[in-house]
């Protein structure tokens, strides 16, 4: 075996490790219920972005992981989620005691107008 031959087993057997870390990453992002994306794999891995794009057995991977996640939902989504959900409950609430507190002192504006409208009439008729 030649020193061509050497160095073309050497960059297989390192194209085939990339393959298996960067399948294996991408099964464990899906089992951790870790969202699969380039970026996240090439700080996992330490690989470029090239290659995840390139690589057709791994871009295959990739696919398929984003395709089985694709109805998967963030957790942190589903927490923004419940926190607004509770900030509108209390705005909503918020906005019913401010219409009762409009309509109360709506009937007492009219009270007072016509208290004022019967003293002036009293006025009127002593003069």
């Amino acid at each position: 075996m030649n020193k061509y031959d050497k160095m073309l087993e050497l960059n297989k057997r390192k194209s085939e490790e990339k393959v298996e870390r960067a399948t294996l990453a991408i099964r464990t992002m899906v089992l951790e219920k870790e969202k699969v994306s380039v970026p996240a794999l090439m700080q996992k891995t330490g690989l470029s972005r090239g290659f995840f794009y390139k690589n057709p057995i791994v871009r295959s991977e990739i696919d398929a992981a984003m395709e089985q996640q694709a109805g998967m939902v963030d957790p942190r989504r589903n927490i923004i989620s419940q926190a607004m959900e509770t900030e509108m409950d209390l705005l909503q609430q918020q906005i019913q005691n401010l219409k009762s507190e409009n309509e109360n002192l709506k009937k007492e504006n009219q009270k007072l107008k016509k208290a004022l409208s019967k003293r002036e009439l009293n006025l009127i008729k002593q003069l």
